[in-house]
């Protein structure tokens, strides 16, 4: 039985819900997402080539919609590059597709993935887990957002050297733990 859109988007909620904001992981994610101006877009593409042509579409669609009603994007593609190679692979045509629009200083495209895995470590350490999404995923972002926000936080290397910290504290058995009543989430 194939998985339905509003089944990603509640899982992909879920997911930002306990980990991204409930571990605050990303401190810039929870006013964005409590004001509903992250745009949740599920494609259903089944090619590389497809996915670029939507990610265009969004980056553009990003670009001109109004930041007080949409301050960020998260492209989700459940059947498309689910291989974590690939799609590390796919992130350098990301950024080529935005400097292809013309975008390079307004938008910048961040990754996350079910498998993720930072380069040198293991592909079970903990520290992948920061950015380890229910489906492989597209996160499209205002550098302007970005800047004010790493104007508010300061140091954005202490957001990850606090990010590895947290999550070595709660180790494999604490993330299981985030999960167990829902199952379905990473």
């Amino acid at each position: 039985m194939p998985i339905k859109n509003d089944e990603v988007i509640l899982r992909t909620r879920r997911w930002l819900e306990k980990s991204v904001i409930g571990l605050n992981l990303c401190p810039f994610a929870e006013a964005a997402y409590r004001a509903e101006r992250v745009r949740f877009h599920v494609s259903e593409q089944r090619s590389a080539s497809g996915l670029l042509e939507e990610l265009r579409a969004e980056l553009l669609g990003l670009q001109a919609a109004d930041p007080s009603r949409c301050e960020t994007a998260l492209l989700i593609h459940p059947w498309v590059l689910v291989d974590f190679l690939e799609y590390n692979e796919f992130l350098d045509v990301c950024d080529a597709a935005v400097a292809d629009l013309g975008l390079e200083g307004e938008l910048q495209v961040a990754s996350f993935h079910p498998q993720y895995q930072f380069a040198e470590t293991d592909p079970e350490d903990i520290e992948n887990y920061t950015n380890r999404s229910p489906y492989p995923m597209l996160h499209l972002l205002r550098e302007a957002s970005v800047a004010r926000a790493i104007a508010a936080v300061g140091d954005t290397d202490e957001i990850y050297r606090r990010n590895i910290r947290t999550l070595r504290e709660l180790g494999h058995e604490g993330w299981r733990r985030l999960w167990i009543a829902d199952p379905k989430s990473p």
